[in-house]
């Protein structure tokens, strides 16, 4: 080993690798040291990499001990090993025709976009064309515009064999390249002598376009700004194709091919990360592995920084930096790895930002789920209305710091930008500034939520009418708006309840009664419902807590097959309604008791109980709840037998739901009237009228699709089905049952699955198909297990 530096040697390999041996680090250990990959290291010991970053020769220099003068010498040989530049000096980033930027061998992911840039290279190929493509690939900051398109420049070189020019317009930068220097390399790259180059930019453009109409040339405008800048750049003759990449969207550009270009899907990050560290490597920790990739948001830049980081700590297990990646507050700062940062990346984008568009970017981290909609912005900033706010919005996705949701007019995050979105509220703003905007947020979310309950209810004379708000024309909008902003909605309400606001808890929870029979999920009306429960008793409300209760009682029975529990909750929400002297509540009380106890195994209903139901109903002046108290009665009578009784019965409550010529009708009055119709079915069909009963099914059916009640539909789909086998027509009854089986499996309902699947399962055995059957058998015992033993 050499003690004496290195310095006669001159070329930069030679000097890194000289200090390394002195120092008497392995490739391995100078990684470790400096948190630059080994495969960095080795490329640039190599030759490949000849002009490292500064941030990169400055993290090497602490594990080699160097010198202050001895860190200037490698840094000025970094700059020296630089391709020279034919052009004058001031034009940092550009390369001379047939000179492009490093190829990356580990490049994954792309091949389809690879694709769509050759089918553009081959149209040019058309004698008939009149002008060149160009081709913008825009995307969020770190998804590696910059190395597709080069990757694209070097697959097509020989479709351009007239060269191909790479141009960096900085458009990130603090001073952007100008378009008439740009236009200056351009020349010089062509051969033009500087003295002959006009000075006037539109003469300079013009003389680009006269010497490129012949020539089949491919140039690439790296890191644009704004349409501003490219436009006069886009010189290209018929046979040339310019590639554009950057950060805005460029949407004024008009006849360019649009090119987005995203984070990976699961697959192709898995397969980055093994290009980088090995496949063995992330086989043996598929489950860390697939982790890992999900908490870098599968983003290109931040999977090869993380690859990079464990590439250099061979010995380190993928759970150790997954470790450190779950902790929120410093994430961007373990996503960073010699002169790759993640942070720095996104602080770019956001510096460029105005400063309306930077408080919404901030101030958006505090929704809760991950989309939202300019109502939501509007909210967080105070803005005047909904387009104000969409401008921001508009600024944030030109941008790439915001992508357009599937669902129309709404937006949403990358992860990692979100992080960043976090990291900026908290530095900017005061904890003052911020809980003031939360709690806009959770109050705006929760009283729209509310408003749009009450577009649900029935026209009973006593359930709340809709309140006049902006937000919905009717039920159909106040319907998508609950679907769409249901994990918002849902998040506030739980964060008002958290620090001690109840009344906007009932008050939700009241509005929703009816709507959870069309939307939602199980687990979302067991906590909306259990919350308001907590609500009332710390309220000291009787009444609000047998209301609630009574809800709750439903949903344990009819959404979560806990029967027990129903049947304590019910005898809960009687207590709590007798205390109140609410009748109308009592009656809920023994009609959910009911229900309850019909669900169980090992309880008898008590007739008595509809009988007092329907009393105290009509005591209340409540006949909605006679009707409703009727139909279990008549349900009771069908599972026992009396058929005729039962359908008598059932037939005064259709005519009472039925709609009425002229009449206004809410959601609810249409599926009350549906569920009614999908009972008085069972029965029909048990008197041997399956034809009647299967008219009641398909009415109920078209009732229930639509108003998009799926619980209601997953039933009538279901009934249906067996009607239809019971007739013969198995190949419908078998399409009823699947989809009802999808339904049931989507929205929560497990027993009801669970018996669709035995019904479908009885079913192919008759259609001669017991391989089906017996999947299905097999399906219904795992989801019998998972609810806690076989029923």
């Amino acid at each position: 080993m050499t003690n004496a530096a290195p310095g006669r040697i001159s070329t930069f390999k030679a000097l890194l690798k000289g200090y390394r041996v002195r120092a008497g680090l392995t490739q391995e250990e100078l990684a470790e040291g400096s948190g630059v990959s080994v495969r960095a290291i080795s490329d640039m010991e190599r030759g490949i990499a000849k002009s490292p970053q500064r941030r990169t020769i400055e993290a090497l220099a602490a594990p080699l001990s160097l010198t202050d003068e001895e860190l200037t010498g490698l840094q000025k040989a970094a700059r020296q090993g630089r391709s020279p530049a034919p052009a004058p000096a001031g034009f940092p980033g550009w390369h001379p025709i047939g000179v492009l930027p490093a190829d990356v061998d580990d490049l994954t992911g792309r091949e389809s976009d690879l694709d769509t840039l050759r089918a553009l290279s081959v149209d040019l190929r058309d004698a008939r064309r009149r002008s060149g493509r160009v081709a913008i690939l825009s995307g969020p900051p770190g998804t590696g515009k910059t190395t597709l398109a080069v990757r694209a420049a070097h697959n097509l070189a020989g479709e351009f064999p007239d060269g191909r020019l790479f141009l960096k317009l900085r458009g990130m930068s603090a001073e952007p390249a100008n378009p008439a220097d740009v236009l200056h390399l351009i020349l010089r790259s062509l051969g033009v002598d500087a003295v002959r180059i006009p000075a006037d930019p539109e003469d300079r453009a013009g003389l680009c376009r006269s010497l490129l109409r012949d020539r089949a040339t491919l140039i690439v405008l790296d890191d644009a700004a704004d349409e501003a800048q490219v436009r006069p750049l886009l010189v290209g003759g018929p046979r040339c194709l310019t590639l554009v990449t950057g950060r805005q969207m460029l949407v004024g550009l008009e006849g360019a091919s649009r090119l987005p270009v995203d984070v990976f899907d699961e697959d192709d990050a898995v397969a980055l990360l093994s290009a980088i560290i090995g496949a063995d490597r992330v086989a043996r920790e598929r489950q860390a592995a697939l982790e890992l990739v999900g908490l870098c948001g599968r983003l290109p830049l931040a999977l090869r920084i993380a690859g990079n980081r464990l590439a250099s700590r061979p010995a380190w297990p993928l759970s150790r930096l997954v470790e450190q990646l779950r902790d929120r507050g410093r994430r961007l700062t373990t996503l960073t790895a010699g002169d790759l940062d993640v942070r720095s990346v996104f602080e770019l984008s956001y510096r460029q930002l105005s400063p309306n568009a930077a408080a919404v970017f901030r101030r958006l981290s505090l929704v809760p789920a991950a989309d939202f909609s300019a109502g939501a912005a509007m909210t967080l900033v105070e803005a005047p209305d909904e387009d104000d706010a969409a401008v921001f919005l508009e600024e944030l996705a030109d941008a790439s710091l915001l992508q357009t949701s599937q669902e129309n007019g709404r937006y949403q995050f990358h992860d990692l930008l979100r992080v960043f979105a976090t990291e900026r509220l908290a530095r900017e703003e005061t904890p003052d500034v911020v809980e003031a905007a939360e709690n806009r947020l959770t109050g705006w979310l929760v009283r729209t939520a509310t408003a749009a309950g009450r577009y649900f209810h029935p026209t009973d004379g006593v359930s709340p009418l809709p309140m006049a708000t902006p937000w919905f024309g009717d039920h159909t909008e106040a319907g998508r708006w609950l679907e769409v902003e249901l994990k918002n909605w849902l998040a506030s309400v739980k964060h008002v309840a958290a620090r001690g606001d109840h009344r906007p808890v009932l008050d939700l929870a009241e509005s929703m009664h009816w709507y959870s029979e069309i939307g939602g999920t199980a687990s979302t009306w067991y906590d909306v419902f259990e919350l308001a429960v907590s609500a009332a008793i710390a309220l000291g409300s009787a009444r609000d807590e047998a209301v609630h209760r009574n809800y709750l009682s439903w949903v344990q029975a009819s959404l979560c097959d806990q029967t027990e529990a129903a049947v304590r909750t019910a005898q809960l929400a009687w207590d709590a309604a007798v205390a109140a002297g609410d009748r109308r509540e009592q009656g809920w009380a023994r009609v959910y008791l009911t229900s309850a106890y019909a669900r169980g195994t090992d309880r008898t209903t008590c007739p008595k109980l509809f009988d007092e139901a329907a009393r105290l109903f009509e005591e209340a002046e409540y006949p909605l709840g006679v009707h409703v108290a009727r139909t279990m009665r008549a349900s009771y009578w069908y599972r026992n037998g009396r058929f005729d009784d039962a359908a008598e019965e059932f037939d005064a409550c259709v005519r009472y739901f039925a709609p009425e010529p002229g009449g206004s009708r809410t959601p609810v009055d249409d599926t009350n009237y549906a569920y009614v119709l999908l009972r008085s079915a069972q029965n029909l069909a048990a008197l041997d009228s399956p034809d009647r009963a299967l008219t009641h099914c398909e009415t109920a059916l078209g009732l229930f699709r639509h108003h998009g009640a799926a619980m209601g539909q997953a039933r009538a789909l279901q009934e249906s089905g067996k009607l239809m086998r019971r007739q013969g027509d198995h190949a419908n009854a078998y399409r009823r049952l699947s989809e009802a089986e999808e339904l049931y499996e989507r929205i929560g309902l497990t027993q009801a699955q669970i018996d669709t699947l035995r019904e479908r399962a009885d079913l192919s055995e008759e259609r001669s198909d017991p391989e089906s059957a017996r999947a299905d058998r097999e399906r219904a015992r795992s989801l019998c297990d998972r609810l806690g033993g076989l029923r």
